[in-house]
């Protein structure tokens, strides 16, 4: 834009860099091409030819240590991107879920039970936790265990479950 603005209406450079807030140096930069850039491209086009699977990381690896070329990889992308060499991003496979089955309701009393953790903290900062079982037939609590630890065997072996089939 500031060069049309130079051609067009004959204003000096330094005054139409400074109305489009641009530097002197960027405007009058001109870009070096290099042969290196062919033949970059060159070698880019055999080697992705060759072996159809490589990327650009297979393919910089193999200029730089197997050619010995020290051209930067930046530059060396920048042309493969230009090429259009890149390979496409394989989706993942979803793997296919079975639908599940749905829940079975109980269709009487003491079918089905269910056993739920609940915890807490006490004032002074001791951790406390709390065993429910419930009927899922009637939706009832049958039991409420208390207690700062409740290891499994008595979950299981203890009172908690005879508790529950005396009552019932």
């Amino acid at each position: 834009m500031a060069q049309q603005a130079v051609a067009q209406h004959a204003i000096s450079i330094r005054l139409a860099c400074k109305a489009f807030g641009i530097s002197e140096t960027c405007y009058r930069y001109q870009a070096k091409l290099s042969d290196d850039n062919a033949l970059i491209a060159e070698q880019l086009i055999e080697l992705t030819e060759e072996n159809s699977d490589w990327g650009f990381g297979l393919c910089f690896s193999y200029l730089r240590h197997v050619e010995s070329c020290c051209w930067n990889h930046k530059r060396v992308y920048r042309i493969y991107c230009e090429l259009a060499l890149n390979l496409r991003i394989k989706p993942r496979r979803r793997l296919k879920r079975h639908a599940p089955e749905p829940l079975k309701e109980p269709i009487r009393e003491n079918q089905v039970w269910s056993l739920d953790f609940m915890h807490d903290q006490l004032s002074d900062g001791r951790k406390f936790r709390l065993l429910n079982v419930i009927d899922d037939y009637r939706r009832e609590g049958l039991a409420i265990e208390a207690g700062f630890s409740v290891p499994t065997i008595r979950v299981i072996y203890g009172r908690i479950t005879g508790e529950c089939l005396l009552q019932n």
